[in-house]
């Protein structure tokens, strides 16, 4: 039998061969560690894409057994006694909290309780009482309302919506945000949109 030959110090083979096989193999081995790694990184990105792809849909079919629950405020609320509000005033608290102005102002010569939606007819902006012009201003695109909610400048293209207001059988004023009531429909003339003052 014949032995293999063991290689010397310097690489190569005892036999004193001169093809250079023991330098090859040494050369593939750093060649064959760099794809090794090359292969294994792309397996563990790959993995770990697939892991997160996998977690999103398993996230997201848990979200659409959940049920949609809105918490919502009520569609009507009280708003205290109508002597509460003096004559040409408009009511800021509510704004936050129902989206609502109440005004205890005029419209054509009658002087009425009303509540307006704060939202602008113009692209859906919430609107802001300025005081020192006494008119309702649209921060986005300069829409003006007058106190009764009629539009009078700027690109809105009707008056703000009003609720529906009355007296409870507790004497206060009670608003329903579930009617409304439009005044180019002509329906302002209601008295379910109004308390006369």
């Amino acid at each position: 039998m014949d032995a293999k030959p063991t290689p010397t110090p310097d690489g190569a083979p005892e036999h004193g061969c001169t093809c250079g096989c023991a330098k090859a193999s040494q050369a593939d081995l750093p060649r064959r560690g760099f794809f090794g790694m090359l292969f294994g990184t792309a397996i563990g990105i790959g993995t770990l894409a697939f892991s997160a792809t996998a977690a999103l849909w398993a996230l997201a079919t848990g979200r659409f057994f959940m049920p949609n629950v809105l918490t919502e405020l009520p569609r009507k609320f009280c708003a205290g006694l109508p002597g509460d509000y003096p004559s040409d005033f408009v009511e800021t608290g509510f704004k936050e909290t129902h989206g609502v102005w109440l005004v205890n102002g005029t419209y054509q010569g009658r002087q009425q309780i009303f509540a307006l939606d704060t939202t602008c007819t113009h692209l859906g902006c919430i609107t802001l009482w300025a005081e020192s012009e006494h008119k309702f201003k649209c921060p986005c695109h300069g829409s003006g309302f007058r106190m009764d909610g009629v539009n009078i400048e700027g690109p809105a293209p009707r008056p703000l919506v009003r609720y529906a207001v009355c007296v409870n059988d507790e004497g206060l004023l009670e608003i329903d945000k579930s009617r409304t009531f439009q005044e180019e429909l002509g329906q302002w003339t209601d008295k379910a949109c109004y308390v006369e003052v």
